[in-house]
């Protein structure tokens, strides 16, 4: 019997570390005949901490939200195979059904083997690509098999990744790098995090057989250093991919020589952008270079240079198995293969989801995160993150396609996908972006630096109440300046949330402005708290949370609420029982 402990960031968040521990003593201390390991994530975050156990026959039985009173019952359940001992752990049908409705690439050992075991990941065909590569294929079939794939990049751009690596390794110069980008800087994305810890060696193999075809001498993960436990394991992976012969001098007998290291970056969103990582990873401030020349003729310290995310790379090693024409007859004709995301926000189940393009946003939210929580109504989601845009429900029957995206005014993005129901006020959600991207600019160029910070002052002053006539126009103006005036992605992309969310939900900035109201009652400068006298039936209750003491009114008497104390916090309406406490 085996039994898995996910222990990716979520889960030990969760509290799945103290679970190892508490099932680690049960064991020892009763000598049960067990194999207890660690996995990363497999994707149900929202069901973490999660407990694998595989039976001698391979049959699985996943325990979901375990803490450590559950422990004793787990044990029970290995010494008595009475599965009652767990039935209330034992994940749901409906649960499963997060799992059963994805295509698994990129993701396909994520919770499945230990990531600190490098013999786990050969025993599942780990390194095999490599070999097949090594022995077998000239770098141009390799690019080749690529280009028939249809693989682009992951990163958010969307470019064919065959291209590049066919321009990295033309450029003239024997002297060049090969560079994974995992500065994950999305709020709300935690895709190449997962993949790193989760199964750091499919990252590695991917990289190895990128750096083969392009010709470079030297692989780098750029890795925000918030991440620790990501760097932890795949300084690990190095460690033994070095002592088993996938890294170093002489690859698996050949003589193909390559080194891997690490580079932690201090999390700045604008090292996202290729060049600006690059002046990173050369010990300068991270600021965008102006491009051409791009990074395939003068990268890393003006050499050929080639960089992907974490998952483009995730998808080679599966490719070369399994032929380019496999990932190809997955997804659309514009956009091939499967795509990660991050669902989060208000859904019932959010984590980590594995798609082939194509699929719908509704087939996503509903089908495989079981839809909006707490029975509200799916409002909109933002696609991209920060660069992304919000994509209102009546056009939840978009493609998952690059074009498709584009065309609502939102973007692939690496994989964010935020969740909004209809108490999310979308010109306060363009505003928490956009005062995202306003403090993650660089400050290299006047459109960003200064465009971003007039959005927002506007932006700020419709959300008190003190918007006025022609802000919705300055809005517009201003998008489209720094749009066409911004030196790098960031800048380019950063009016994006608030172009869709005009373009989408006009009639709320409208409300805001003219009106002077929010529509969903989350802006609480707009917000005036009042109690119906029909209704209250003067229990205290609201009086005795409310933090300033600005209700009042005796017992069984109807209570008032001074407006001039009040912080407009809300606890008097969430705890009235009688739907006497309103907000206008």
């Amino acid at each position: 019997m085996r039994i898995l402990v996910g222990e990716g960031s979520c889960g030990i968040a969760a509290g799945a570390g103290k679970v190892y521990d508490a099932l680690s003593e049960k064991i020892n201390s009763q000598s049960l005949d067990v194999k207890l390991s660690v996995t990363g994530c497999v994707g149900m975050c929202y069901l973490e901490p999660i407990v694998d156990i595989y039976l001698d026959n391979g049959e699985l039985t996943r325990l979901v939200k375990v803490d450590e009173k559950a422990v004793d019952s787990i044990i029970e359940y290995i010494k008595t195979d009475d599965i009652e001992k767990v039935k209330k752990l034992i994940v749901s049908d409906e649960d499963k059904e997060f799992l059963n409705k994805q295509t698994r690439i990129a993701l396909r050992h994520c919770g499945v083997i230990n990531p600190e075991k490098i013999d786990e990941y050969i025993a599942d065909d780990g390194y095999k690509a490599l070999t097949k590569v090594l022995t077998s294929l000239s770098p141009e079939q390799v690019i080749d098999e690529i280009k028939k794939s249809g693989l682009a990049g992951r990163g958010g751009a969307g470019f064919p990744t065959w291209f590049k690596w066919d321009a990295a390794r033309k450029s003239k110069g024997e002297e060049k790098y090969l560079i994974c980008n995992a500065d994950e800087g999305d709020p709300g994305a935690f895709m190449d995090r997962a993949v790193i810890e989760s199964d750091p060696h499919n990252l590695i193999e991917g990289m190895l057989i990128g750096a083969y075809a392009i010709g470079a001498h030297e692989a780098i993960v750029y890795v925000r250093a918030e991440y620790p436990l990501a760097i932890l394991r795949l300084k690990e992976a190095i460690r033994q991919s070095n002592e088993r012969g996938y890294l170093g001098k002489n690859i698996l007998g050949t003589d193909f020589s390559r080194v891997m290291r690490i580079k932690a970056g201090a999390g700045a969103f604008v090292c996202g952008e290729e060049t600006a990582l690059i002046e990173s990873l050369e010990g300068q401030r991270g600021m965008p270079r102006l491009k051409p020349p791009f990074p395939a003729e003068s990268g890393y310290w003006h050499k050929p240079s080639n960089i992907n995310n974490v998952e483009t790379y995730a998808n080679v090693a599966w490719i070369i198995n399994n032929g380019g024409e496999a990932f190809a007859s997955m997804g659309t004709q514009d956009s091939k293969g499967t795509k990660v995301f991050a669902l989060t926000g208000k859904i019932k189940r959010g984590g980590l989801v594995e798609i082939p393009m194509g699929k719908t946003l509704h087939d996503v939210i509903f089908d495989i995160g079981g839809g909006i929580r707490d029975g509200k109504k799916f409002k909109a989601v933002q696609m991209g993150g920060p660069s992304g845009g919000c994509i209102p429900a009546e056009l939840d029957d978009t493609l998952i396609d690059y074009k498709k995206l584009g065309a609502t005014g939102a973007i692939m993005g690496s994989g964010g996908m935020v969740v909004m129901d209809d108490s999310t006020c979308m010109v306060n959600m363009a505003k928490f972006f956009l005062d995202f991207t306003t403090k993650e600019s660089c400050g290299k160029c006047i459109h960003c630096r200064i465009g971003t910070k007039r959005m927002m002052e506007i932006l700020d002053r419709i959300t008190k109440g003190e918007g006025k006539e022609g802000d919705i126009e300055l809005l517009e103006e201003l998008c489209i300046s720094i749009k066409d005036g911004a030196l790098c992605g960031l800048g380019q992309t950063a009016p994006n949330p608030v172009l869709t969310t005009l373009k989408y939900f006009r009639d709320e900035y409208e409300a805001h402005i003219k009106e002077k109201k929010c529509p969903a009652g989350e802006c609480t400068s707009l917000l005036t708290y009042s109690i119906d006298a029909e209704k209250c039936k003067g229990c205290t209750l609201c009086s005795k949370k409310c933090p300033v003491d600005a209700i009042s009114g005796a017992v069984k008497s109807v209570h008032i609420i001074d407006i001039e104390k009040c912080i407009k916090c809300g606890n008097c309406m969430a705890v009235c029982k009688f739907g006497a406490v309103r907000c206008s």
